[in-house]
């Protein structure tokens, strides 16, 4: 038997990014036990860059730690729950937030979206994906390709994160001010203010060849020390109501397509394009997560050009302030649940038809933002 959920609205004409053609979004959840084909466009080969993403040679920091609250497993990281890495401390530093490109002939494959403890998925200007990633307990050595920031960068966390580092490359003047201006945040801007945290690499184009690390972002700003919170809750204990999911198909536009496959050898999710494997570009390993958030969100269209000026399209400016429709996966599990996130500074929580909170297991998270006039999720099981 099946049973399908959909949620529909009507679709608004943008300029796409590079004759890109907006299409309606759809979302596939498909049960292990069903064969479906997913339509999701055109797959995109993995050889994006000739050369890998090496990291420049490394600069000795020095980064003061404190116990955190301790269980019976040790000390937990605010953002995953998972048990401290290294020496079993957590480092006593802010979340560090870093824009990352996803254009499908430059950007891709990226580095260190494996070692973010939450990553963002949102839509930009012509409906083209970009990422904010947030690490706090795990170093990564190489991040990037690093891009502008946007509205919705700073919107959209603010201020969940406690006191965060914002990292990006440029962007228009009105939301460069516009970050600036937020007592709470740290921005750093490597190309103005913050260029000794940023390198070039001669394996891509500018501009998707501007990397970063957690270890030059952290030393430049080693003056911060506010951990975050939690921002989600975690538990073992799931609510009866879910589906068992093997896939997780998202049409976000032409090119960004993304297809999120359960391995329950690994119990991880598999992140692949258009349903090919998503290799990180510099361990060679496939980008994974262990909770996968959808979040049907409203958005309005940003009063500033973006992309093609003069005339072109402004950016996305995705809400996540308020309650709406969405997804849970983790597990092999699916959940459709209400996103609940009541003022700016709350967590967010999820619950489920019954009104059963759905916590998050233990690990990475990721969050895909999903405008919710395009929306068209389905669930198939």
């Amino acid at each position: 038997m099946k049973i399908i959920e959909t949620l529909q609205g009507k679709s608004h004409a943008l300029v796409a990014w590079v004759g890109a053609r907006r299409r309606n979004q759809v979302i596939v959840i498909v049960s292990s036990l069903a064969v479906v084909g997913l339509a999701v466009g055109l797959p995109i080969g993995l050889a994006a860059s000739p050369k890998p993403i090496v990291a420049p040679p490394p600069t000795t920091t020095t980064t003061t730690t404190i116990p955190a609250t301790t269980t019976a497993a040790g000390p937990r990281c605010p953002l995953t729950d998972d048990p401290a890495p290294g020496v079993k401390t957590i480092p006593n530093r802010p979340a560090l937030l870093v824009k990352i490109g996803n254009e499908p002939d430059g950007a891709r494959p990226q580095s260190g979206l494996n070692e973010a403890d939450i990553v963002f998925d949102t839509p930009a200007e012509g409906f083209i994906m970009r990422y904010v990633a947030v690490f706090q307990c795990q170093d990564a050595p190489i991040i990037g390709p690093t891009r502008s920031v946007r509205w919705v960068d700073w919107n959209m966390v603010a201020p969940e994160f406690g006191r965060p580092i914002l990292a990006f490359a440029g962007g228009i003047d009105p939301n460069v001010n516009g970050l600036a201006k937020e007592p709470w945040l740290t921005g750093a801007n490597l190309l103005e203010g913050a260029q000794a945290a940023g390198h070039r690499t001669d394996s891509r184009l500018p501009p998707d060849n501007l990397y970063t690390s957690t270890g030059s972002l952290y030393g430049l700003f080693s003056s911060e020390k506010t951990r975050p919170s939690p921002i989600f809750d975690f538990g073992a204990k799931v609510p009866t109501d879910w589906t068992p999911a093997a896939d997780l198909a998202i049409n976000f536009s032409y090119g960004t397509d993304v297809v999120w496959k359960w391995d329950p050898t690994e119990h991880q999710w598999l992140h692949t394009y258009s349903g090919v494997p998503d290799i990180d570009a510099s361990t060679g390993k496939q980008v994974t997560t262990t909770n996968v958030v959808v979040a049907i969100v409203h958005y309005q269209i940003g009063p500033y050009c973006e992309s093609g000026c003069p005339g072109g399209s402004g950016d996305i400016e995705s809400n996540l302030v308020g309650s709406g429709p969405g997804y849970v996966l983790r597990g092999g599990r699916a959940f459709a649940v209400t996103w609940h996130r009541l003022a700016v500074a709350d967590k967010t929580t999820f619950t489920d038809a019954n009104g059963a909170e759905v916590t998050l297991a233990p690990g990475r998270t990721w969050v895909e933002v999903v405008p919710d006039d395009i929306a068209a999720p389905a669930i198939t099981r």
